[in-house]
């Protein structure tokens, strides 16, 4: 029996760097309390989620991943605890931006970078204004914890980026997020949704996920203003919710599973057993049929 911990936390964020570090140390210590030792934190929690303004000056916030001040208070952090941190930072390479995650394993060492690969483009969440689309493809790491496959909020609509996660071998599968309220439609509440497709892509691959989302109302420059809904959760192998946060209180969830047991109820089940991959040439393309080489 593997039996891993897991937690997810969220918090608010504002313009105080140092306060948001603090405070995402605070529930990383809290989570590790509760035995976790595998702990997701939010996406881009060092700053507000700055992407609802397009603004020229926020393009100084992204840090290269050598000598990230942020990056390495978590290092510290994570060897510290004994647990495996994936740490959410505005990444400069070169004359590149990406949104991107470090993860860092439980003895401090960074085992490496995924870039978000779905950039969305939208009222309050322009994206496309400050990242490129990532260039690592979807990738997996062996950690303390287990091998772990970790997308980036926009990413978990697709689900094709968990499936390919999990035909690389995750055995668990997270998701950083900043989502909320619309800008365009305040009677638009999309949660429930947000959790749902999450919870399909647990139960479609047989394993647990692990997402994380902010809290708060944080105002724009522009008169806009973006009311982070939480509702941070865990799911199991069969996609049911086994944890959730509610809507507006910071906090941290924790739940436990047995990855081995895990393991072979999805060896069982025969959903990558009875996969056909020779059909699915239209996942290749954008309208189904054109391949991108520009023949029918």
């Amino acid at each position: 029996m593997r039996s891993l911990t897991v937690a997810a936390t969220q918090m608010r964020c504002s313009w105080e760097i140092e306060a948001n570090i603090a405070r995402a140390e605070a529930l990383v210590r809290e989570a590790a309390g509760r035995g976790a030792t595998l702990i997701l934190l939010q996406e881009l929690f060092e700053t507000p989620y700055f992407c609802q303004d397009q603004l020229h000056e926020f393009l100084a916030l992204a840090q290269p991943l050598e000598g990230n001040r942020l990056i390495g208070h978590f290092q510290k952090l994570a060897k510290e605890l004994g647990v495996v941190l994936p740490v959410s930072f505005f990444e400069r390479a070169g004359q590149a931006l990406f949104n991107s995650i470090a993860i860092v394993d439980a003895d401090g060492a960074v085992l490496g970078v995924y870039r978000k690969s779905h950039i969305p483009d939208g009222p309050g969440y322009t994206e496309k204004f400050y990242f490129s689309p990532g260039d690592t493809g979807f990738k997996v790491w062996d950690t303390a914890a287990g091998r772990i496959g970790v997308g980036i909020c926009w990413d978990q609509w697709f689900p094709e980026c968990a499936r390919s996660m999990a035909l690389l071998g995750a055995e668990v599968l997270l998701y950083p997020t900043a989502i909320g309220s619309e800008p365009q439609d305040p009677n638009l509440d999309s949660a429930a949704h947000w959790q749902r497709v999450m919870q399909g892509h647990a139960g479609a691959n047989l394993m647990p996920l692990i997402a994380s989302n902010r809290v708060g109302t944080e105002p724009g420059r522009n008169g806009t203003e973006i009311t982070f809904y939480g509702s941070s959760f865990i799911a199991d192998p069969t996609g049911a919710k086994v944890a959730e946060a509610g809507r507006t209180e910071e906090g941290v969830i924790t739940a436990t599973f047995d990855l081995d047991a895990i393991a072979q109820q999805r060896r069982s089940w025969g959903v990558f057993r009875d996969r056909r991959p020779e059909l699915y040439a239209p996942v290749l393309t954008l309208d189904g049929r054109t391949t991108a080489r520009g023949a029918a």
